[in-house]
């Protein structure tokens, strides 16, 4: 009974048409006019900003041609080594002297096997000392593949096969040297040169490297993708190449040295992530 009393008083009153009606109060103005400058920047840095990332991966510094392990052709006992790590041989240059304890000719006399360079290129690894018994297909030394002993270094990253698409040739690529600490000389500069098109197995980039430990250790994480890093060079700095810092290390990079790399990827519209 009470609400009907209610409504009925309510149509027999007179309508207020006189009085103003308030839609917002001026604190509602000001909280609706930020949203509104809110939006409109972030709509537009949506479509006109740009987005950078960078790709991570573990790599090396090395020459374009690889290396290759040099075996014994024959078993016995090393009785000579004609060279030192480090050093740059000509093809058919002899490396090691094998006794074989087997005679020649007729069955007379001893042998002694030369072993020689197969093919041109730098010493990264002797395997077998002097006095050291070998058997046939005895690892011997590593030898990286070069002419010149100052051949230009390039880098090797290997990139997770599902992440190498995104890599662009011509991106530009920071290395961290492990023999020269970041926090003191900077990043090595670069660009991808080249992005591989078949990931790589253990056994491929051990046969490339020359090392088995390092054919296992970039594969760890499954079968990679080679990116080839080309160093930019510059002629004020000790190792002859770009660092982000003014002068680099003061000595000079040395190929076989491990690095870790980040590739600069092409930058993207916000906007982008919703409408790939």
């Amino acid at each position: 009974m009470q609400f009907r009393q209610q409504a009925l008083s309510k149509l027999q009153s007179r309508e207020e048409l006189d009085i103003p009606v308030r839609f917002a109060r001026p604190q509602g103005w000001l909280v609706l006019a930020v949203t509104a400058v809110v939006m409109a920047a972030a709509c537009s840095w949506a479509v006109l900003g740009t987005v950078s990332s960078k790709l991570s991966a573990p790599g090396i510094l090395t020459h374009a041609e690889g290396s290759y392990v040099l075996q014994s052709p024959v078993a016995g006992q090393v009785t000579a080594v004609f060279a030192n790590e480090g050093d740059t041989l000509p093809v058919g240059a002899q490396l090691f002297s094998v006794h074989t304890g087997q005679g020649t000719g007729q069955g007379t006399g001893q042998a002694d096997t030369t072993v020689r360079m197969v093919a041109a290129g730098r010493v990264t690894a002797l395997s077998a000392k002097i006095g050291a018994v070998v058997a046939t297909g005895a690892d011997l030394a590593t030898v990286e593949r070069i002419d010149h002993a100052d051949d230009p270094i390039v880098a090797l990253l290997y990139v997770p096969g599902g992440s190498a698409s995104t890599v662009p040739v011509g991106a530009a690529v920071d290395l961290s040297v492990q023999s020269a600490p970041a926090q003191q000389f900077g990043v090595l500069r670069g660009h991808v040169k080249a992005v591989g098109r078949v990931p790589q197995t253990q056994q491929q980039i051990t046969g490339f490297l020359g090392d088995g430990q390092l054919g296992e250790q970039f594969s760890a994480q499954g079968q990679p993708v080679v990116v080839l890093v080309e160093l930019d060079r510059s002629a004020g700095t000790r190792s002859g190449y770009a660092w982000s810092s003014a002068s680099g290390p003061p000595d000079p990079i040395e190929s076989m040295t491990l690095v870790s790399g980040a590739v600069h990827l092409a930058a993207q519209h916000p906007i982008d992530w919703l409408f790939p």
